[in-house]
């Protein structure tokens, strides 16, 4: 059960940040980043070059791999920081321990806090972090980009026909997460129904009970997770009703509040539109 918890815990924390107001910034930067969504969106709106270390699970873009790892998201390891003489360091507000922020401007090092916690506002982020980080243009570009590519995705599925969709992570027991998730609200605009929107808080598990009682026509789940979601399901083959459809999605793409969660929203829609056109 502990092990199962810490995953929950993961997924939940992977799911938001804060943006703060930002100073502008000089035109050669080092950046820490503190979680691994935020490396993502340096790397977008400024240019990897800028980073010059990152915390655990930091592994897109694959370049990055190469940094130094200072902690993870709850603690840094502060020597390591000071000896980088970082700029600026990109906090994930949400996820990243108020303590630890405190201590980091305590030995007065240059913190902003991230918080993402809408499809809208990685947009937003990247604007932010391209008027911080001294590259408006290349931030305004790929801000623009994901903007496009976001309202194609409303425009086309406006109308679609509803489908039941659950979002399930783990099996024993199943969770899934409400309407305060980006994931929910990517479920929604594609045409879906989160069948656990209702839930009291972002990520908690659900009984057998109650998945069978929401009856989902689509269930969307990470690819590692394949096998042990297709066990799951197993167990109900006698109710030729509840054999959704199974749609595998990298977690990253949708649980990181970064730029790559455009890419996971337009995976949610092409999976519900090939539910909805059949076998």
């Amino acid at each position: 059960m502990k092990n199962r918890l810490s995953k929950a815990a993961w997924v939940v924390l992977c799911l938001a940040g804060w943006l703060g107001s930002v100073p502008a910034a000089s035109a050669s930067e080092r950046v820490i980043t503190i979680a691994p969504h935020l490396a993502e969106l340096v790397c977008v709106a400024a240019g990897c070059e800028q980073l010059v270390a990152v915390t655990a699970y930091s592994d897109f873009p694959p370049q990055i791999k190469t940094l130094p790892v200072v902690g993870d998201v709850a603690q840094l390891n502060l020597e390591a920081v000071l000896a980088l003489r970082p700029t600026h360091i990109i906090a994930w507000d949400g996820g990243t321990p108020a303590a630890q922020i405190a201590k980091l401007k305590g030995v007065r090092l240059p913190v902003t806090a991230l918080r993402i916690t809408k499809l809208d506002e990685v947009a937003d982020a990247l604007e932010q972090l391209g008027r911080l980080l001294g590259t408006e243009a290349r931030a305004r570009a790929a801000a623009a980009d994901y903007r496009q590519r976001l309202a194609a995705l409303r425009g086309r599925y406006a109308d679609a026909p509803r489908l039941r969709v659950l979002y399930q992570t783990e099996t024993a027991p199943v969770y899934s997460v409400n309407r305060d998730s980006p994931i929910s609200e990517a479920i929604t605009l594609c045409g879906g129904i989160n069948v656990f929107a209702a839930l009291p808080t972002l990520a908690a598990p659900v009984t057998d009970e109650a998945v069978l009682a929401a009856r989902p026509q689509v269930v969307i789940h990470g690819p590692a997770e394949q096998a042990a979601v297709a066990r799951y399901w197993a167990r109900f083959a006698k109710a030729a009703e509840m054999q959704p459809r199974r749609v595998a999605i990298d977690p990253d793409l949708l649980a990181r509040a970064g730029p790559r969660l455009i890419e996971g929203v337009e995976q949610v829609c092409a999976g519900l539109q090939a539910a909805r056109q059949g076998p």
